[in-house]
């Protein structure tokens, strides 16, 4: 089949390398405008846009895609189907019309469980065990249209969302070509999405990723990891913003300092504790303002005082 692709960050670019590697053409891609990024705020490319522009391919920008010198691009193209994956830009009904087979998207969930901007996000933060990739035709609602396909994969106890990410993005981009594949020669057909068991993924902000350490350990522990490595979890020590990565909780019977309040911070044998709402964690690596990520216990070292000379961590 003849596709536009629409994607954005770099998980799309798994996507796209398994379609152009598959026996359909891509004819165009659409992708997010150039924008500043990092901590220099340069205005870079997309990871999409990167790799579209080394493959010789079309690039379609728009500010909004409803403009209509995109609409009517599409049109001249004329695509017989336009798979999606994180694109990052609400497609209007006139453009969802266009391609004679519509968009297909790539959502990172089993839907319709995490419908959203950060379906990775809440899977571990509410501690699920298994998540998974679909594959989707969109419409008007938010991700709310049938289903083509569907990818399960197991949420490991130490996953961050980015390690998580990386495997679905993966099993996806196999899932979305074996979808389009399937679109072309009438082997797979969409099936509405049962009206139960919607939840909604709406994407964490800097403000949601501040650690609240009177949560029970297990709650602590997801949180992190569910903002690791995006918005990036952070606390407060000495009234200045310190991130953090992810912790280990103290299994039940495993010796370790006992008699923490929330917060409080506590060196033993080269490890950095912090308790909890329930019993301590171990922190992992940390990064005070102004300085290079490193160990919690090198961190500790360099403290005037050591931790205990401090309030904590807020």
């Amino acid at each position: 089949m003849r596709l536009v692709f629409a994607g954005t960050p770099e998980v799309a670019v798994t996507a796209l390398r398994a379609i152009l590697a598959s026996r359909h053409t891509v004819e165009a891609v659409l992708t997010r405008p150039d924008a500043p990024a990092g901590r220099g705020r340069r205005v870079e490319r997309s990871p999409v846009a990167t790799l579209a522009r080394d493959a010789g391919i079309e690039l379609l920008t728009p500010r909004r895609p409803r403009e209509r010198w995109f609409l009517d691009r599409l049109r001249e193209i004329a695509p017989d189907c336009c798979p999606v994956a994180a694109y990052g830009g609400l497609l209007p009904q006139e453009a969802l019309d266009i391609p004679r087979h519509g968009w297909v998207n790539l959502h990172f969930s089993l839907l319709p469980a995490w419908r959203g901007a950060a379906p990775v996000h809440h899977a571990i933060l509410h501690g699920d065990d298994v998540t998974g990739a679909t594959t989707f035709r969109l419409v008007a609602q938010l991700d709310a249209g049938p289903v083509f396909g569907v990818a399960t994969e197991t949420v490991r106890p130490a996953d961050t969302s980015g390690e998580l990410l990386g495997r679905l993005a993966a099993g996806g981009a196999r899932l979305l070509v074996a979808t389009l594949d399937g679109i072309e020669d009438g082997s797979v057909r969409a099936v509405p999405q049962p009206a139960d068991g919607v939840s909604l993924a709406p994407k964490l902000t800097p403000a949601d990723a501040r650690v609240d350490w009177k949560l029970p350990a297990h709650l602590v522990d997801r949180l992190i990891r569910a903002c690791t490595p995006d918005p990036g979890a952070w606390t407060e020590f000495d009234g200045a913003r310190m991130k953090v990565w992810p912790v280990t909780p103290l299994p039940a019977g495993v010796p370790g300092p006992a008699g923490l309040s929330p917060g409080e911070l506590r060196v033993e044998r080269g490890a950095v504790y912090a308790g909890t709402g329930s019993h301590p964690v171990r922190l992992g690596d940390v990064q005070p303002p102004g300085k290079r990520r490193m160990p919690a216990a090198d961190w500790a070292r360099g403290l005037h005082g050591g931790p205990a000379a401090y309030p904590g961590l807020r």
